[in-house]
């Protein structure tokens, strides 16, 4: 019998979209504490990504990194979130790739500058146009959510999944979403699941 599925990663990281994937699907994974300072460097975690980030997941012969590229493939392969229609496939990939480059860049360019860097190396500036560049794609949301409970109709789908758990970083830390009510009911909606917030469990007490 091949042992569980390996996370390598903490919490406190990207790591995190993989642990409400390993807990939304069910399956039996073990997380393998490594950061991203140390931990990525030691030759054997090279060996495993040889970008020397986190997260990577081990499953059997398979080796995978890039977050949402694991999630994916974990929704694909276990649990019974994957949609059973190859266009809903398609939505589930366009949203996935509109995350990571519409939502993620001007988040984290908001993130790095409001909390996440040392006062003293922050660049309010910065951290206003960062927010200023989410509002876009934050309407886009609330455009899509009108008359529709999740992304791809009324379930919960990963597009769902993938969306809100980049989106994670805002919504926990006090971005201003009152200008997207939808937006906020769906990721208050999304976040409270209680998969997710075994995950957040872990990542919030870290």
């Amino acid at each position: 019998m091949p042992g569980p599925v390996k996370l390598y990663g903490i919490p406190r990281s990207r790591a995190f979209r993989c642990l409400v994937a390993l807990e939304e699907t069910g399956v039996e994974y073990e997380l393998v504490p490594t950061d991203f300072t140390e931990g990525v460097r030691s030759p054997a975690f090279r060996a495993i990504n040889p970008n020397a980030k986190i997260p990577a997941l081990v499953d059997g012969e398979t080796i995978l990194f890039e977050s949402l590229a694991i999630n994916l493939y974990l929704m694909r392969k276990y649990g019974d979130l994957w949609p059973r229609t190859v266009e809903d496939e398609g939505r589930v990939f366009q949203w996935t790739l509109w995350t990571a480059t519409e939502i993620e860049p001007p988040q984290m360019q908001w993130a790095y500058n409001t909390f996440v860097r040392p006062a003293d190396q922050r660049n309010p500036a910065e951290a206003a146009a960062g927010a200023e560049r989410l509002k876009a794609p934050l309407g886009v949301l609330e455009t899509v959510l009108a008359g529709r409970d999740h992304l791809l109709g009324a379930a919960y789908s990963p597009a769902d999944l993938q969306v809100s758990c980049v989106l994670y970083t805002a919504w926990f830390n006090g971005f201003d979403l009152a200008p997207f009510p939808k937006v906020k009911a769906w990721l208050d909606r999304c976040l409270n699941r209680p998969a997710v917030l075994r995950a957040r469990n872990m990542r919030e007490a870290a």
